[in-house]
């Protein structure tokens, strides 16, 4: 295979759907001449190739076909149609339990998954205190899986998987388990691993870790492959998928963007929140007398998402309705960690933004414009409308945590935001 570590040759993988267990047994047995099933294609015919060295990231939203694809790569599953050649010893850390019996202890384990890739007992010993080091969990290792918490599970398993010295690593949303420790221990590893030149394929939601660490991206859509290429094109085309699916449109239309969009209150099909994902669990309050109908955060292309570029410009919109007469209203949004901690935020007043007296019935927007300085991860966003009614605070409506932003970056520094230094070596 050449400099060809994975080479994925028109991979189909079919499913029969059947309403009932006895229309499959029917057409088992051939009591019917009527077909009892529906044709689903997880996988419709896949080709790409993974170079040796590679760092290849697979995207695509729930359903896709990327679990899929990994499975089949690795074994676990056969194709309907197509071929896999590997060229390579593989690690891959799958969904939960695989390869694991729940009924051995942690080092029995550790022993069957490394005969599994051809290592003897004694080549398992060698590397036994440095996967025993990484995993960190103490006299549990000698207790059986079964009892395991899922955390400590996932950290043996990952474990084992990255330092049994595999040639390609192949890794499904594994890499955001455990503590905010145990994951900077692996992210650390995952860089040695791209040092040392080994393959790795991962499939991950992730974007900030697909732009961060993948020369390549493939994205699915509906077990089809949609794009094969630079990690930061294929993010952007992957934002659209999502665009589209929220609007339950074809990809090949032309993309909404929030200027393009209607404005009317009566049609909640085009509202702008109707795109964005919402916090299901929102908290709001306030007198309602004035009241926050629409929101939208707007990336450096005019579309709405949640997903926004480091170092882009982006926007954030409100739409507020009046029920009834308000002096001085100010508009309000706030940024969170998942911690709950403020991150960042302005308002009008801040903004020295007069809107004077306000009748019952206006409807009035207003847009923060603002560059995406944060550092690659999710926050949470949260809107107001407030004001002062004879000297008294007064709120009028707050969406709490009403929906997340995602920060994709492909290079962070400490803390919550980048300064965006300029590093010059003098000697």
């Amino acid at each position: 295979m050449g400099d060809v570590a994975i080479k994925v040759d028109h991979i189909s993988k079919l499913y029969k759907l059947y309403e009932k267990p006895s229309d499959r047994f029917k057409e088992a047995l051939g009591l019917t001449k009527e077909k009892k099933h529906k044709e689903h294609f997880a996988l419709n015919d896949i080709n790409f190739e993974v170079k040796k060295g590679e760092c290849v990231g697979i995207i695509g939203t729930n359903g896709a076909g990327k679990s899929t694809i990994l499975k089949i790569i690795t074994g676990v599953l056969n194709p309907t149609e197509g071929k896999i050649d590997v060229d390579g010893r593989i690690s891959a850390l799958l969904e939960l339990g695989a390869g694991f019996n729940m009924e051995y202890s942690g080092i029995e384990n550790i022993y069957l998954n490394g005969t599994m890739m051809g290592y003897t007992r004694e080549e398992v010993d060698a590397k036994m205190q440095t996967i025993l080091d990484f995993a960190d969990i103490g006299d549990f290792v000698h207790q059986p899986v079964k009892t395991y918490s899922s955390g400590m599970f996932v950290r043996l398993a990952f474990a084992v998987a990255i330092n049994i010295d595999p040639e390609i690593l192949i890794v499904d949303e594994a890499l955001s388990v455990g503590d905010v420790f145990f994951q900077a221990k692996c992210y650390h590893k995952f860089d040695e691993f791209k040092q040392a030149g080994k393959t790795i394929l991962f499939v991950s939601h992730d974007l900030g870790s697909i732009a961060k660490y993948c020369d390549r991206a493939v994205l699915l859509n509906k077990g089809q492959l949609m794009a094969d290429g630079e990690p930061k094109e294929i993010i952007d085309l992957y934002k659209q998928v999502l665009v589209s699916a929220a609007e339950n449109r074809e990809l090949d239309e032309e993309q909404p963007t929030i200027e393009g969009m209607e404005n009317s209150l009566e049609d909640t099909d085009k509202a702008w929140k109707s795109i964005l994902m919402l916090n299901p669990n929102v908290l709001e309050y306030g007198d309602k007398e004035a009241e926050i109908v629409d929101f939208a955060i707007i990336d450096d292309k005019g579309r709405i998402t949640n997903n926004i570029q480091k170092n882009t410009s982006f926007r954030i919109r409100m739409k507020m309705k009046f029920n009834q007469d308000i002096d001085e209203p100010i508009f309000a949004y706030t940024i969170k960690d998942l911690q709950g901690t403020d991150v960042t935020g302005t308002n009008t007043m801040y903004e020295k933004i007069n809107f004077g007296k306000v009748k019952k019935g206006d409807i009035k927007v207003v847009e923060f414009k603002q560059n995406m300085n944060l550092q690659g991860r999710n926050y949470l966003i949260s809107f107001g409308c407030v004001g002062y009614k004879d000297n008294d605070f007064v709120v009028y409506h707050r969406l709490y945590d009403v929906c997340n932003i995602n920060v994709i970056s492909d290079k962070d520094t400490v803390g919550f935001f980048d300064m965006n230094s300029e590093v010059k070596v003098i000697s």
